[in-house]
């Protein structure tokens, strides 16, 4: 059934508007103006409830507001008329109780203001459905272009766009992928423009997206997902591999997130910011200070002695023990938990220590 357009248009506006973007608070939805033919006649009231609820907020992908959005239960013409315009795409506006009332009255859906119940609000919220563009859609867009028209690899760049990502919403039905109409590139400076557009978006062709803004040379760095407390030990599901601007970043950044799995945090880690070499070290399965055994293994001998770390070390490291009673200090590579293991060099030197 075709939307009906609401008798109220005439009687209280004489142009259409949109609703205003929703800021620090909604702002009102425009009455809905159509020119108004004899033929069309008012819905009949007697057809429709007794009592008539309205709902405090509404979600809808299009550029009407019916009287069948806004009150449930209505049915067939009278669900159909048209009341308002709806807000434009993507944003969020109110429409006042007394003025559903009144264009209801208007329209003929009811004949007394006692006929709409609102439950107490003053004000019915209405948002408009739509898809919002983002900065990835569009450096996506951009470097597809770059590719065809140029034969630039962008893959290792990243779009600086001038000003900032712009806030682009299209009809929410659409799907497919940003294309881009016009570009134009300077390799030298790396600088374009570009005008861009998703297919069938008539909110796009009225208003076309323009862009300038320049390639910026990227590399590979690890960054957390989620904040890192001291001393906690990172996991393959704590870190990811993002592509960030190479300016900037000095040479201690980890771009390989091996170097980072199963390394303890030397400080707290943010989310989200790069991990530099000195953010993490080796889990310590040695503290100094603590006592260990010291082990000399060769074929058919085994020599092992308590002794007590001079330094703390992970799985590898080389540190030093001593053996409290001897005071004999002796070279060894933690080799587990607790354990240091010497070279088959250092007999001589296990025995007089002990």
């Amino acid at each position: 059934m075709m939307i009906r357009l609401s008798l109220i248009a005439l009687a209280l506006s004489g142009t259409a508007a949109l609703a205003a973007p929703q800021h620090a608070q909604t702002a009102p939805v425009a009455v809905a103006s159509a020119v108004a033919t004899p033929a069309v006649a008012a819905p009949a009231v007697a057809a429709l409830p007794s009592r008539l609820q309205l709902r405090p907020e509404i979600n809808l992908g299009r550029d009407l507001v019916t009287f069948g959005d806004l009150i449930p239960g209505l049915a067939g013409e009278a669900a159909a008329t048209a009341a308002f315009r709806a807000p434009a795409l993507g944003e969020t506006g109110t429409i006042q109780v007394a003025r559903i009332v009144e264009a209801a009255r208007a329209a003929g859906i009811v004949r007394d203001a006692s006929e709409i119940q609102s439950q107490g609000f003053a004000q019915v919220v209405v948002t408009r459905s739509a898809r919002r563009i983002t900065a990835m859609d569009l450096e996506a867009a951009v470097k597809t272009g770059l590719q065809e028209r140029f034969g630039v690899d962008a893959r290792i760049f990243a779009l600086a766009i001038d000003g900032g990502a712009p806030s682009v919403a299209v009809e929410p039905e659409l799907t497919g992928d940003v294309a881009v109409i016009d570009l134009s590139f300077d390799a030298r400076s790396r600088r374009l423009q570009a005008r861009l557009m998703v297919p069938g978006s008539t909110a796009m062709r009225l208003k076309p997206l323009r862009i300038s803004g320049q390639l910026v040379e990227t590399m590979e760095v690890v960054v957390p997902k989620r904040l890192i407390a001291r001393g906690e030990t990172l996991g393959k599901d704590d870190v990811t591999v993002e592509r960030r601007p190479r300016d900037g970043q000095g040479s201690e950044i980890i771009n390989d997130s091996r170097a980072a799995i199963d390394k303890v945090a030397r400080r707290a880690l943010l989310a989200g910011v790069p991990l530099r070499a000195g953010d993490v070290q080796r889990e310590e399965i040695v503290g100094k200070g603590d006592l260990v055994t010291i082990v000399y293994e060769a074929p058919g001998l085994l020599i092992t002695l308590r002794g007590r770390a001079n330094e703390a070390g992970a799985m590898g490291d080389v540190v030093s023990v001593t053996n409290p009673q001897s005071k004999r200090v002796l070279q060894g590579r933690v080799s587990g938990p607790g354990r240091v293991s010497v070279q088959p060099s250092a007999v001589g030197r296990i025995a007089s220590a002990q």
